[in-house]
């Protein structure tokens, strides 16, 4: 059997890890309990999250056991950011997004069978502690001098950080204390920005127990130009459908760039080695075809919405370009297609000609152009070819009275939605 670390390593969720030696050896003498932690400061997570999950799953595989914890008591002040002080949300609110959190991170692990998945809370024990009893058994094993030499720390005495945030390594160190304690458990993993706290937090056990216990953090995801997914940049990826739909998500990946796809490949799917190496080489000689994409675009489609939704994408996507049928698109699936094109919302009382329906959607300049498209035998409503320029839109033409698709070509589209 491959070496576990060589196998994660491979697949990219290896960044840095407490001594590599000990680590394996760790991992290579019996199930090991281990922990990872979710802040819950959004409703949901996102891909940079998810991550996590596929290293979670991969221990669990090999038998390990997982504990997912939900940071009721830390969501209440979020880990510093290089870009600021974090926004301070509401009691009730943190306590609404902990229980989201519970029911998405379920979804990725086994919570059953002899090396379940546990959920756990840090409120559950940061509740006890009194201010006192926090400074005298926590703080007083943590050196001002370490602290204020963490890499957000300096970065953020310019502009200023709260003693809140300063103080947030002294809570996560508390929670693997407390697992260490409860459950034996030994290794912490994390995102590449979590390295400070995860040492500080063996380095927090060593000190109060003697044991020595690991840590290991996964690179950050990134696009090509170096800047990361997250719920703090651009482009934000969720894994709740409410908030990006199969369809976004699908689309999402299916434009993933042939420089990071098989590395994205290498985290999220489950293909063999083999078949990874199949699709590299493929990417290389004939990246036209976009392999490894669509694999990748399924593959973790799959994963997070469902075979079926993914199937419903995938019918939604050749079907905005004529290759299948519209018609057979469910309302949702519509509703997700109008958002992803930036469909214009109709107004005036009369409905437009198509031409003019054409401009209104973005996919030709003016009137005129659109006239011409119709001349030309390059206009489609519905992936219907329009040959009549004077020909008005209907009620019926808004399928599932949702989206009415206007085309130019084989590649420009735009879509219309009723006025309400």
């Amino acid at each position: 059997m491959t070496d576990l670390l060589e196998e994660l390593e491979w697949r990219g969720l290896v960044a840095a890890s407490t001594d590599r030696e000990a680590l394996a050896a760790h991992l290579a003498q019996g199930p090991v309990t281990f922990y990872v932690g979710f802040d819950p400061t959004a409703a949901s997570l996102h891909i940079g999250h998810l991550v996590q999950l596929m290293l979670v799953r991969a221990l669990q595989e090999r038998g390990h056991h997982p504990l997912l914890l939900v940071g009721g008591a830390t969501g209440l002040i979020g880990d510093p950011k290089m870009s600021g002080e974090r926004k301070m949300n509401d009691e009730s609110v943190v306590a609404g997004w902990v229980e989201s959190i519970k029911a998405q991170v379920g979804k990725y692990v086994d919570l059953d069978g002899p090396n379940a998945a546990r959920i756990v809370n840090n409120y559950d024990w940061t509740s006890r502690y009194n201010a006192v009893e926090f400074l005298r058994d926590i703080g007083k094993y943590f050196s001002v001098n370490r602290m204020l030499a963490r890499d957000v720390v300096a970065r953020r005495l310019d502009s200023g950080i709260s003693y809140t945030e300063f103080s947030y390594v002294l809570l996560q160190s508390l929670d693997y204390a407390e697992l260490h304690k409860q459950y034996g458990c030994s290794l912490q993993t994390g995102a590449q920005d979590q390295w400070g706290n995860i040492t500080a937090g063996a380095e927090f056990i060593r000190r109060t127990t003697g044991d020595v216990v690991h840590g290991l953090v996964t690179p950050l995801l990134t696009k090509a130009d170096g800047t990361k997914y997250g719920k703090t940049e651009s482009g934000t990826v969720w894994v709740d459908p409410e908030l990006t739909s199969a369809y976004a998500f699908h689309q999402f990946f299916l434009n993933a760039e042939d420089s990071k796809v098989i590395d994205y490949l290498k985290i999220f799917s489950p293909r063999s080695h083999e078949e990874i190496d199949e699709l590299e080489r493929q990417t290389r000689e004939e990246p036209w075809r976009r392999a490894a994409q669509h694999a990748l675009a399924d593959d973790i489609t799959d994963l997070v919405h469902g075979p079926q939704q993914r199937r419903a994408a995938q019918d939604a996507g050749k079907a905005l370009f004529g290759r299948g049928e519209l018609a057979d698109l469910d309302a949702g699936t519509l509703a997700a297609v109008a958002t992803e094109i930036g469909a214009t919302s109709l107004d005036g009382e009369q409905m437009p000609t198509v031409p003019e329906a054409m401009a209104l959607a973005g996919v030709v300049e003016s009137n005129s152009a659109g006239r011409r498209a119709v001349a030309e035998g390059g206009a489609y409503l519905n992936n219907v070819k329009v040959t009549d320029a004077d020909r008005r839109l209907t009620g019926e033409d808004f399928l599932h009275g949702r989206l009415a698709l206007l085309r130019r070509g084989k590649k420009t589209v735009g879509g219309l939605t009723p006025r309400h």
